[in-house]
């Protein structure tokens, strides 16, 4: 008996109990029908593609329960599932295939393509339809008997390497341990009501630890099921919420789908009533937006997370989303958090620094980057790279990414209290702001805009906004206003591109 195999506890234990639904193909497994599967392609990994205990695995998908079917097959034999970014160039997905040496590759035909223009491969490739039509991963789990010998892993082992959205230059690879995702389902799922009965909707990319691991995995942790979406559309994520047969009880999305969802004509008639938790997470979420979803008497609990941190480091009640708009809530039960400051000191209450983690929900390090290691973890604490503050009632408060910080006239911006204020003004439908050279001040800001269809605004508009809203500091120097921002496949803003069109 395996004490860390998840699903096959919950199939021994209440094998017709709903496991994973695939919305696209209509596809629907107990918890029975999927370990009948996943053993198969476990099977077929070890026996066929000669896959062993540290292997890795890769996955180029879309979501899709193909997707949890391998991640699942992974741990019964101890080898590392490798969920691949599928909407990077072939070059950067060559640079994560060279970097990891996966010994099989999985992809969805719709990455046909993508897959023909690496020039890394792994020796076995699998195509897979990601809907239950043929194809040779169809093939291999229809084929395989099943028989297997089941690795026993240890808190300690790696189950999943999961690459950096790779924002601020190339990805790294970080290494999810059984420990990390148990004591993540114990930090968010406690606090979050996961049990049973509950039911998620995964609407975020499983190649992300906010797809894969909020709540994905905690669902599976607790023997609930999830709803499993393709790809994000806001009027269908609405109607599946709303649909009262569906019973959605939790999920997790990134600010940039609650805005979208919010602009969606459905928002108006969407039915919100049977979530227990909406939770927020992967970018400060401007707070007219949380109050445009007050309103409809739904609280998205906003957290903080990070792939290195499996991802839960805190979280918001219902009551303090209410009380306390725009905080990420207090420390995980599991978890220590910390805010340094410049000179390496803790900070006080109320003064910004950077956020320091330590716990056993921490990565122990990324793969291959012994000099990143060196610089991001100290004395067994994770270096977050974010500007945060710990109020005196012990909430935290992400204040923006450290980097995304820029000096104005000796005065430190953060960008996110700017773009706070943008999106209370009517007609911005999205606003980054990004640092900017200048003669006078060193840096200015620049506020990049898209405006609500039908909407009109110049950017004499969007400075008089901020005036008397902000400092003068931090008022925007200049407006560029653009059809949509750049964002990655997770919805955040990759000011990266904003910052080279500028130099550009």
């Amino acid at each position: 008996m395996r004490h860390y195999d998840w699903l096959s506890h919950h199939a021994l234990h209440r094998p017709a109990a709903p496991c994973w639904e695939d919305l696209h193909s209509g596809r629907a497994f107990t918890y029975a029908e999927a370990e009948e599967r996943c053993r198969r392609l476990a099977a077929h990994l070890s026996r066929a593609c000669g896959v062993k205990r540290g292997d890795r695995v890769a996955v180029l998908a879309m979501n899709s329960t193909d997707v949890m079917e391998v991640h699942s097959a992974c741990a019964k034999i101890g080898a590392i599932f490798l969920p691949i970014n599928w909407r990077l160039a072939a070059p950067e997905v060559d640079f994560i295939l060279s970097d990891s040496a996966p010994r099989v590759l999985i992809h969805d035909g719709a990455m046909a393509e993508l897959v023909s223009a690496l020039s890394h491969r792994a020796p076995h490739v699998i195509e897979t339809t990601g809907g239950g039509a043929p194809s040779p991963y169809e093939q291999a789990i229809a084929a395989s008997d099943g028989d297997v010998k089941l690795e026993i892993m240890a808190h300690e082992d790696t189950w999943t390497v999961m690459y950096t959205s790779g924002t601020t230059g190339r990805p790294k690879g970080a290494p999810n341990t059984y420990g990390m995702c148990f004591w993540n389902a114990v930090n968010l799922g406690t606090p979050s009501g996961v049990g049973p009965e509950s039911v998620g909707f995964t609407m975020l990319p499983l190649f992300h630890t906010g797809g894969l691991n909020t709540f994905t995995t905690v669902l599976l942790h607790a023997g609930g099921s999830s709803l499993i979406m393709r790809a994000f559309e806001p009027g269908p994520a609405l109607e599946v919420i709303s649909d009262p047969a569906r019973k959605v009880s939790h999920f997790l999305a990134v600010p940039a789908v609650y805005l979208f969802m919010s602009q969606h004509p459905g928002f108006a008639e969407a039915d919100f009533s049977r979530v227990r938790t909406a939770a927020v997470g992967g970018a400060p979420t401007p707070v007219p937006l949380l109050e445009a979803y007050k309103a409809k008497g739904i609280a998205i609990v906003q957290g903080f997370g990070m792939t290195e941190t499996s991802p839960c480091v805190s979280i918001q009640t219902p009551e303090t989303a209410f009380a306390k708009p725009g905080s990420a809530g207090r420390p995980a039960l599991h978890t220590e958090l910390k805010i340094v400051r410049e000179d390496g000191a803790e900070a006080a209450p109320g003064e910004i620094g950077e956020l320091w983690c330590k716990g056993a929900n921490i990565t122990p390090g990324y793969w291959n980057r012994p000099e990143a290691n060196a610089k991001e973890f100290v004395d067994g604490w994770f270096r977050t790279g974010d500007a945060a503050k710990i109020d005196a009632e012990g909430d935290l408060w992400i204040v923006d990414r450290w980097k995304d910080m820029y000096i104005s006239g000796g005065e430190n911006v953060y960008p996110a209290e700017v773009e706070n204020v943008l999106y209370a003004l009517p007609g911005v439908g999205e606003a980054a702001i990004v640092g900017m050279p200048d003669e006078r001040w060193g840096e200015v800001g620049c506020a990049f805009v898209a405006v609500k269809p039908g909407a009109s605004l110049t950017a004499d508009d969007v400075i008089g906004w901020c005036q008397g809203k902000l400092a003068r500091f931090k008022i925007p120097a200049r407006v560029e206003f653009v059809e949509a921002l750049p964002r990655n496949a997770t919805g955040k803003v990759l000011k990266r591109d904003l910052r080279e069109r500028l130099a550009g």
